[in-house]
């Protein structure tokens, strides 16, 4: 089969080129001025038979050059006309490339051309997921163009928010995206995929317990767009500048569909800008449509098995074909709304074979599981109890300690299995679930601890433990707790002083969780090679080195701290 498919491999791609160009009339060199003298280089795409009609043109703005054709084409086949404007540098402009920081005046400007052409009938729709769903924001952080009549953000980025930190602590995969979209006027496939490179890069960081800004000087490559974030560890500035901040968002009017998963990577991102529209719009014309889906998913179709996990089947809907263009349909043409829309907020439930539909996320939970952390111990397990205790409990990480990592298993992958590192963090057991109940929305945190630092990186992994033993990965949440109350303002802790910090912005998940089930929760300091270090120094964490190890860290959790599980009861 794979000769077959070797020999053949060329002829197929060719004839797939040649079918497109006999169905689709493609322009591929055109540049766009901007006010400011760069250029952004655009692709149009018609469906030959109709290139004389005026049609909505179907927008997606980004910096993924060469990959975003077949969604034009699809624009296009649905009876739109599909646009692709790439990030200024990219293809065929001349500029700089310089991702993130222009797309809130360039977007705008596109859109604006696209409504002068001839072919246009003067209105605009967005798509896209990830980057491709920041750049829609970006375009209405100073206005929405008149043209521009929806936007369909999927997993969209939200800079400074989930990229390039989640919670104020900066990961280290940005590192490497930094050359796949920099290092050509297309994208660095070949530096992309060079895995070596970047696994010892992460892993010779981490043993040799180097500053984090000190990353490209490991690689023996200058990384001007890390450098460039080593300067901005809060939510300053430089980051509010690139999507609608505060007020910006209260004229934001315009229908809008947002769409994300529960194990989407930047679903933090997506419900940033649902959540900051509902703050500051007045009952804004926002959808969300949310299920168990990832970054990709999230924005092509769910597979039936996911992470060893097999979705319901009411969870495998054809986003990018049918509800994506569904939407537009309705907005563009009048027709019916997309069926799944019964309400502002629609979401799979996990094990259940059923969406709910709720005016609001509010709206999505009507009770609460309260788990206060308990000193008590069973069979390697501490106990989580309904009401606060006095009881106490100690984790001490060592950074010079470069033999070992923790919190190394908060990520959810596999979603079921049938163990976690019992020796990894603090572990806590819930008895066993007297009635079925789901568990709808994010979340939400309220520690009370000690430590003996200035500062501490923290997570909290919640997991499912079946009836059958095992364990299912609910949810998570990492975080900086300097930057707890405030992600513009770092507010040190006073070392050996009591603190309390509470966060409420976990992943959103839903899922039936079966009566007899226990709650599962790992208490953790973040120590491993995939994000900085905090030291608890007190410097930024950027420049902290393994110098500042010089006493472990220990924090003592008491029994005031506490984990709120939102449920959704049917017999309330």
């Amino acid at each position: 089969m794979n000769k077959v498919y070797a020999a053949t491999r060329d002829i197929f791609f060719e004839e797939i080129e040649q079918d497109h160009k006999r169905r689709y009339s493609i322009n591929d060199s055109i540049v766009i001025p901007m006010k400011d003298g760069a250029e952004v280089s655009v692709v149009v795409v018609k469906r030959k038979g109709t290139l004389s009609t005026k049609k909505a043109a179907i927008l997606a703005s980004s910096i993924y050059t060469g990959t975003n054709e077949p969604s034009a084409m699809l624009a296009a086949s649905k009876g739109y006309i599909g646009v692709i404007a790439n990030t200024r540098g990219k293809r065929l402009s001349k500029s700089e490339i310089k991702p993130l920081e222009y797309e809130h005046t360039d977007v705008y400007e596109v859109i604006d051309w696209i409504s002068k052409q001839t072919w246009s009938n003067k209105k605009v729709a967005m798509v896209g997921g990830s980057y491709n769903g920041f750049t829609q924001w970006a375009s209405m952080k100073h206005k929405v163009h008149p043209a521009l009549k929806t936007i369909v953000p999927m997993v969209a980025v939200a800079p400074g928010i989930d990229y390039p930190m989640e919670n104020n602590i900066l990961h280290n995969y940005s590192y490497s995206w930094n050359f796949y979209v920099t290092n050509n006027k297309f994208l660095d496939f070949k530096a992309s995929n060079d895995y070596n490179r970047w696994n010892t890069l992460k892993n010779t960081w981490y043993k040799t317990g180097v500053a984090f800004n000190k990353l490209d000087s490991l690689d023996g490559k200058v990384n001007k767009l890390w450098n460039t974030y080593m300067q901005h560890p809060s939510y300053d500035n430089f980051w509010k500048k690139m999507i609608p901040y505060k007020q910006e968002f209260s004229k934001i009017d315009i229908p809008i569909l947002t769409i994300t998963g529960y194990y989407d990577d930047s679903q933090r991102g997506a419900m940033y800008y649902f959540n900051e529209h509902h703050k500051y719009a007045k009952n804004p014309n926002h959808y969300l449509v949310v299920g168990p889906y990832d970054h990709w998913t999230a924005q092509t179709k769910p597979l039936e098995n996911f992470r060893n996990y097999k979705l319901d089947k009411s969870a495998l809907i054809n986003i990018d074909e049918d509800l994506i263009y569904q939407w537009f349909d309705y907005i563009l043409k009048g027709k019916e709304k997309p069926s799944i829309l019964k309400d502002k907020v629609n979401f799979q439930v996990m094990d259940t074979d059923k969406w709910m539909h709720k005016p609001s996320l509010n709206a999505m939970t009507n009770d609460t599981l309260k788990f206060h952390l308990n000193a008590t111990k069973k069979d390697n397990f501490f106990s989580l109890k309904p009401k606060a205790n006095t009881t106490k409990v100690d984790l001490i990480i060592d950074f010079k300690d470069r033999k070992s990592m923790s919190n190394t298993d908060y990520y959810p992958w596999p979603l079921e299995k049938d163990n976690i590192n019992l020796k990894d963090g603090l572990i806590f057991k819930s008895e066993g679930l007297q009635e079925d109940v789901i568990m709808n929305g994010s979340f939400l945190g309220d520690l009370e601890f000690i430590v003996n630092k200035k500062d501490v990186d923290y997570s909290v992994t919640v997991y499912q433990l079946t009836p059958e033993n095992k364990y299912f990965h609910l949810s998570y949440y990492i975080g900086r707790a300097s930057f707890a109350k405030d992600r513009e303002h770092r507010n040190l802790l006073i070392p050996n002083e009591k603190t309390s910090i509470s966060f409420d912005n976990s992943k959103l998940v839903s899922k039936k969780i079966q009566k007899g089930s226990k709650i599962v929760i790992v208490v953790n300091v973040n120590k491993n090679n995939n994000s900085q270090i905090n030291y608890g120094s007190g410097k930024d964490v950027n420049v902290e080195d393994i110098k500042d190890a010089n006493i472990p860290l220990k924090i003592t959790f008491t029994g005031n701290s506490s984990i709120s599980l939102p449920i959704w009861n049917s017999k309330k």
